[in-house]
């Protein structure tokens, strides 16, 4: 008998229907013979609603309040789906994130998990019942208050679940049926893997892949936890993320992804001396600032421009620091671009092959597009395009690579 975390995202449980469907799944599985972990995101377009009304109420909601609120979408879903699956005849109990012992630090809106005490969740499965938790959120192991896990927290709920409880494995179920080479909607021959490595799904993870949120990669890299990506409209086998041995066979480019919302801040005329990007990126980091891609040029009468991406919604609290930095490093001003998109190429086997990042700037100079910024890593080349031309990069990058399907 195998212990198996199943998580299912929004539109997994958006109404009473898929909510049934979901029931019986688990069921099925239980009677498989396995115990079950199910964790639950809120319902389709909950967590959005609540939003809205946390800002009809209120012009800056509080934290911690919204934090309480924000809650209340899974354990709404965690309830139905208990009850679901109790009709469907199995026993079921649910519990928050609290409940089930998912502790975490004190940061409101993205706090992270420090321990899973899953008492409770093993004396309910030692008894035979399904245990439904309530996805995103757990409880400061200071405060005692809740708190939630940010984007793709319920992701990372199932995950830790699954490494804390040593489970077999991790299914997460959503709209679709697994990782593509690239984004089906951008380039329909995109075709679906079978099977990815830890490391290049963190990177496309980081570079704009939205199956699978960052956080619970990495959790499961750390932990050794394997996780199955599937469908809960299609139940078939999907993909696969584990650690996987590479091979003569293994594909040069895994995969194409593009993500198009950051934006570019550049800081002009700094002086060129030691301790100035240090200033401004310690800055920026005590603000809570992400700071992704970074490109300083070269020195002309000793000053230098620097420039930086970084997610749109951080812009704001770029801005309510950067007039008082630029004037304080001794620059001479600063600009804003957000219409700037970022494409990737990922795979595991660029680290052996030569000529990689050639094809990659080939092919999108054939295509007249211009490339404004350039980062890599051992299995990652990324550059920063213009927003309108991102989608037609990916797809020529696509073919270029020979990844269709």
């Amino acid at each position: 008998m195998a212990l198996i975390v199943q998580k299912f995202g929004g539109s997994s449980v958006a109404d009473p229907d898929r909510i049934k469907a979901v029931a019986d799944h688990v069921v099925r599985t239980k009677r498989q013979g396995h115990d079950v972990v199910v964790v639950v995101s809120a319902m389709g377009k909950s967590t959005d609603n609540l939003i809205r009304l946390a800002h009809d109420c209120a012009a800056r909601p509080d934290e911690r309040e919204m934090d309480v609120l924000l809650t209340a979408g899974e354990r709404i879903s965690m309830a139905l789906l208990s009850m679901a699956i109790i009709d469907a005849g199995a026993q079921a109990v649910s519990y928050t994130g609290s409940q089930a012992g998912i502790i975490t630090d004190t940061e409101h809106g993205q706090a992270k998990v420090l321990a899973v005490r899953g008492d409770r969740v093993k004396e309910s499965l030692a008894s035979g019942a399904v245990v439904v938790v309530a996805g995103f959120q757990g409880v400061s192991a200071d405060t005692k208050d809740i708190t939630t896990l940010g984007r793709g927290g319920s992701d990372t709920t199932a995950v830790a679940l699954a490494a804390g409880l040593g489970a077999e494995m991790c299914e997460i179920y959503t709209d679709v049926d697994g990782v593509y080479s690239a984004d089906p909607r951008v380039v329909p021959e995109a075709r679906k893997l079978a099977e990815v490595s830890f490391e290049e799904m963190l990177e496309m993870a980081a570079t704009g892949g939205k199956v699978l949120a960052l956080r619970s990669v990495e959790f499961a890299r750390n932990h050794g936890v394997p996780i199955h990506v599937r469908s809960s409209f299609t139940w078939g086998p999907g993909t696969w993320v584990r650690e996987v041995q590479s091979s003569m066979e293994q594909p040069i480019v895994s995969g194409v992804t593009h993500d198009a919302s950051e934006a570019k801040i550049t800081i002009s005329r700094v002086p060129d001396r030691p301790g100035i990007a240090a200033k401004v990126f310690r800055t920026l980091a005590d603000r809570g600032v992400n700071v992704d891609m970074i490109v300083q040029n070269v020195s002309t009468d000793n000053h230098a421009d620097i420039s930086f991406t970084l997610p749109k919604t951080d812009i704001p609290k770029a801005h309510d620091v950067m007039d008082g930095l630029v004037a304080h490093i001794g620059g001479s001003g600063f600009s804003t671009d957000d219409g700037i998109a970022r494409v990737s190429i990922i795979g595991a086997g660029m680290r052996t092959s030569p000529g990689v990042a050639a094809t990659m700037f080939e092919t999108l100079a054939a295509e007249g597009i211009n490339i404004e910024m350039i980062s890599t890593s051992t299995i990652r080349l990324s550059c920063v395009v213009r927003a309108d031309e991102v989608e037609r990069a990916v797809q020529a990058l696509h073919r270029a690579y020979g990844m269709a399907g």
